[in-house]
């Protein structure tokens, strides 16, 4: 695996910025990798026409997490397939509502620092779980990697004749 570093966005319509942002991501290491398959992923957490990114530090994490309590929001994942000169994008969206959340448990999972790197602030795989009452769509792409619209893209990953 290689990280790509790129200029990413984060502001405009929150369907198109994910998947810019993942093909800024997978034509950044596509560049140097002639005809090798090259996955680009990029999720964020949206709430209304609001982008909830990785929370900068602690404050804009705790700032986040306030705001998407007791809310509906959506997670978006795009994802950009790059083999040569074809290119294939999706984006796959997964609604999340988390609990109300009152102090104790926010300063809780504040102090796990997981948090730290994820979009939205909160880990569902980790104990991010504990501020979540529901989810609708596909758990694994609020975990980051949307593997059913990754399948639906290039089925041919599973090697299956």
């Amino acid at each position: 695996m290689r990280v790509a570093e790129v200029d990413e966005l984060s502001v405009g319509p929150p369907h198109e910025v994910v998947a810019e942002n993942a093909y800024r991501k997978a034509a950044a290491i596509a560049a140097g990798a002639g005809d090798e398959l090259v996955l680009g992923v990029d999720t964020i957490v949206t709430l209304g026409r609001q982008i909830y990114g990785k929370p900068a530090d602690l404050e804009a994490a705790r700032a986040t997490l306030r705001t998407l309590s007791g809310h509906r929001h959506a997670v978006l994942s795009g994802v950009c397939l790059i083999e040569g000169s074809r290119v294939r994008t999706a984006v796959s969206t997964t609604l999340v509502e988390l609990r109300a959340l009152d102090d104790a448990l926010l300063e809780w999972y504040l102090a796990t620092g997981e948090w730290s790197a994820r979009a939205g602030g909160y880990a569902i795989q980790g104990r991010g779980a504990a501020l979540v009452r529901s989810i609708e769509g596909d758990y694994l792409n609020v975990v980051g990697l949307p593997v059913a619209t990754l399948l639906e893209l290039a089925p041919e990953v599973l090697g299956v004749p």
